[in-house]
């Protein structure tokens, strides 16, 4: 067994959100040995004087591993992957462009889908409390939602998995958006809710699923 995975001292912090989801499943992902402390994102757990030390963002997901903090889902789950990926689990691309082609689609589906149209509805949906309702924001970021799915389809079309018919981590990212674009009750396209309700039949995604459900 691979030693560093014996050595981990990881702690997650936070659950219940697509966002926490990610590298809960990344770590299921890799058969690691981990700790989370099931935090919510607006209980004012985040504001307490031990949770500020840690992360004085006040944000979920955290991770510890050791001496090590990091906040930013993206930069955990690579993270994890940099440091106990190994062959036949999720691992770091091997050559500069494969890495590129990664870092290209990540950035194109947090950037596109999670950040500037699905959490603008969340803002002004279900947190509408907090941030006010806003009917126009909330349309214009549905439409801006179907536009990149659309661009996600094409490229999808005759694909098993996003990058080299392997599954990598933007597998994640975009199949945790695709479940957020079903819960708004936004129509998929066919092929891409095939592919979404074949990647939530992995026994890792399950596992973190009902983990991440813990709140």
């Amino acid at each position: 067994m691979n030693s560093k995975r014996q050595e981990s001292k990881l702690i997650l912090w936070g659950a219940g959100t697509a966002r926490t989801l990610r590298p809960i499943w990344v770590a299921e992902e890799l058969g690691l040995i981990y700790k989370l402390n099931p935090i919510g994102p607006r209980t004012g757990e985040t504001q307490t004087d031990q949770y500020k030390v840690l992360n004085p963002k006040q944000k979920i997901p955290f991770c510890e591993d050791g001496d090590l903090g990091l906040s930013e889902t993206i930069a955990i789950c690579r993270y994890l992957i940099n440091k106990y990926g190994r062959p036949h689990t999720l691992q770091t691309p091997d050559t500069i462009e494969a890495r590129a082609k990664e870092d290209e689609w990540l950035a194109f589906i947090y950037g596109e889908l999670d950040e500037t149209s699905l959490y603008v509805m969340r803002r002004h949906g279900a947190l509408s409390s907090l941030y006010g309702e806003a009917p126009a924001a909330m349309n214009a970021a549905e439409a801006y939602v179907k536009r990149q799915l659309d661009v996600i389809h094409n490229y999808m079309l005759g694909r098993e998995y996003i990058l080299n018919e392997s599954f990598s981590l933007p597998d994640i990212f975009l199949t945790t958006c695709l479940n957020w674009v079903n819960a708004y009750e936004i129509e998929l396209q066919s092929e891409l809710e095939q592919y979404r309700a074949r990647i939530v039949q992995r026994k890792a995604y399950i596992k973190a699923n009902k983990v991440n459900q813990q709140k």
